[in-house]
């Protein structure tokens, strides 16, 4: 019957700024299954990540190289603390790939980083496998930040079209896309920081409630990023991808996806294209999904559902009290 009974369910896993100093101690202190992932991860990356995770620095954890497999890591501890855990020739697999287990689970999607916790969920690949690559991704992405400087900022209060409209008016700036669509009425922009300079001017002309600069490396989602995009094809070609079980909802065409060489192609393209969460979430929605559970730090993807579904079920699961409270729920 799967997690929440009958109810057709998505799993959905978190990105970038969602990261907290503490995340994952909790599910690591109450789950054998989680404390396994984050020692796996603590042997593979030969440091501790776990510890960072736990205790900070704060600064440590913001930085792009590290921020990305700590939410990596902390979803799918998540998952395994939820689900139970397999293994599988010495690697740790998702649970789902097991008929009986996901039973429910309609679709997968993360939010940027947080598709490589969708697509192990989903088991396009192991959970070693996950982690390797998004430290190549960190890696690549930190790489590209410093040779082509950018930031980001969040557009608050304009539709998604006239947020399109500012990007245009604001190239003449510099490089400048709409690289996250968050809700209906939250899109970020990346590029040059002149451009996004001259963006959050014009927003505030047309009517933006707010413009928060995002607390970025780098320009993600954006052009500049191209550099990281083709390496990471590159590696991408020897990484052992199979087809996912489950389908997984891909953030570069908010379409639906479980052959490997779709989820090649896509994870390459994802760095430079937008993430079109919005799309994504309806498209759940219109498959026929009835409640989303967000595993891994906070719950921003909870909030941003909320406001592109209003009638939605959403769950946000991060330590052991949500896991308990989900489970009550069953049947």
């Amino acid at each position: 019957m799967g997690v929440l009974g009958l109810r057709k369910i998505a799993l959905v896993f978190p990105g970038q700024g969602s990261q907290e100093v503490g995340m994952g101690r909790d599910l690591a202190e109450n789950f054998p299954s989680a404390q396994a992932v984050f020692a796996r991860a603590d042997d593979m990356l030969g440091c501790a990540i776990s510890k960072l995770c736990w205790q900070g620095p704060e600064d440590e954890l913001r930085q792009t190289i590290n921020t990305q497999p700590a939410l990596y890591v902390t979803s799918c501890a998540a998952l395994v603390a939820l689900y139970g855990s397999e293994g599988c020739c010495g690697e740790i697999e998702s649970p789902l790939l097991k008929e009986e287990t996901r039973g429910n689970v309609l679709f997968t999607a993360g939010h940027s980083v947080g598709e490589y916790a969708a697509l192990f969920a989903a088991g396009a690949f192991s959970f070693e496998t996950g982690l390797k690559l998004v430290r190549k991704r960190a890696e690549l992405m930190q790489k590209a930040a410093e040779e082509h400087p950018g930031t980001m900022a969040a557009v608050l209060g304009l539709s998604p079209e006239q947020v399109e409209e500012v990007v245009r008016k604001a190239s003449s700036a510099g490089t400048i896309v709409a690289a996250n669509f968050n809700s209906p009425i939250q899109t970020v922009v990346s590029g040059e920081h002149s451009a996004v300079e001259r963006a959050s001017e014009i927003a505030k002309e047309m009517g933006a409630k707010r413009v928060v600069a995002l607390n970025v490396a780098g320009a993600f989602h954006s052009p500049l990023m191209e550099s990281a995009a083709q390496e990471l094809a590159r590696f991408l070609e020897s990484a052992e991808i199979r087809d996912a079980v489950v389908p997984v909802v891909a953030n570069f065409s908010a379409e639906r996806e479980t052959s490997a060489s779709e989820i090649r192609e896509n994870l390459s393209k994802q760095i430079t294209g937008s993430v079109r969460w919005v799309e994504s979430v309806q498209r759940m929605l219109d498959a026929g999904v009835e409640a989303f559970i967000e595993l891994g730090a906070g719950n921003v993807l909870a909030g941003l559902i909320k406001r592109i579904a209003p009638a939605a079920e959403v769950h946000s699961i991060g330590d052991k009290a949500s896991v308990d409270a989900l489970l009550s729920l069953q049947g």
